[in-house]
């Protein structure tokens, strides 16, 4: 028998029951940018985003009905994920916690929208990553309702791409979220599949 090249903490810790409770983190804070003209374009931020499928490529975002936002994205079935960069910690919070009902927030934030290649709804210009998303399904769930999306598009800055091609998207410094705070990323661990690669 192979022995595991894991190594066992020789450490005893105690435990404390919680209440049940949305405690799966870090999430990525992202921006969420949606309406397909100039009139009804917002942005909202949302922590409760996920991948939902690899092929074909798909997310979810989760929104609460009251939101501002929520007729917006569900009227149009289309919206655009933008994940900003640490020095966009501020805009993420202001665009978290002020309403689009009230407000023009691409104005407040100095944000400009651009053209979206396989959809009407903009991108942020300023986030480093813009994935464009088609809604396939809404499911009611309680507090929020789950929006599943196709991704049928992403733009990335130029130069988070190297020369062979690859995409540096650790060197964004997208920001995440855990349980109500905002981090940037921290220190480099390992790739996907390290503790078997050989030596």
């Amino acid at each position: 028998m192979k022995k595991s090249k894991i190594k066992k903490e020789q450490v005893c810790l105690d435990k404390t029951h919680w209440q049940p409770g949305t405690m799966l983190y870090p999430l990525p804070a992202v921006l969420v940018s949606c309406g397909t003209s100039p009139q009804e374009y917002n942005i909202l931020t949302i922590s409760w985003v996920g991948t939902v499928c690899s092929d074909p490529p798909m997310l979810s975002i989760s929104v609460r009905p009251e939101r501002h936002s929520y007729d917006i994205i569900k009227n149009n079935m289309e919206f655009v994920v933008n994940l900003p960069s640490k020095n966009m910690a501020s805009v993420v919070d202001y665009c978290g916690v002020r309403s689009g009902s009230k407000e023009n927030k691409w104005e407040a934030c100095n944000l400009k929208p651009i053209e979206s290649k396989h959809i009407k709804t903009p991108q942020i210009e300023s986030c480093p990553v813009s994935i464009e998303c088609k809604v396939k399904q809404i499911l009611p769930l309680g507090s929020h309702d789950c929006f599943i999306a196709e991704v049928v598009g992403v733009s990335v800055f130029s130069d988070l791409i190297n020369q062979n091609g690859r995409l540096q998207l650790e060197q964004a410094e997208l920001i995440s979220y855990v349980h109500g705070a905002y981090y940037a990323p921290g220190k480099f661990l390992g790739t996907f599949g390290y503790s078997v690669k050989k030596k």
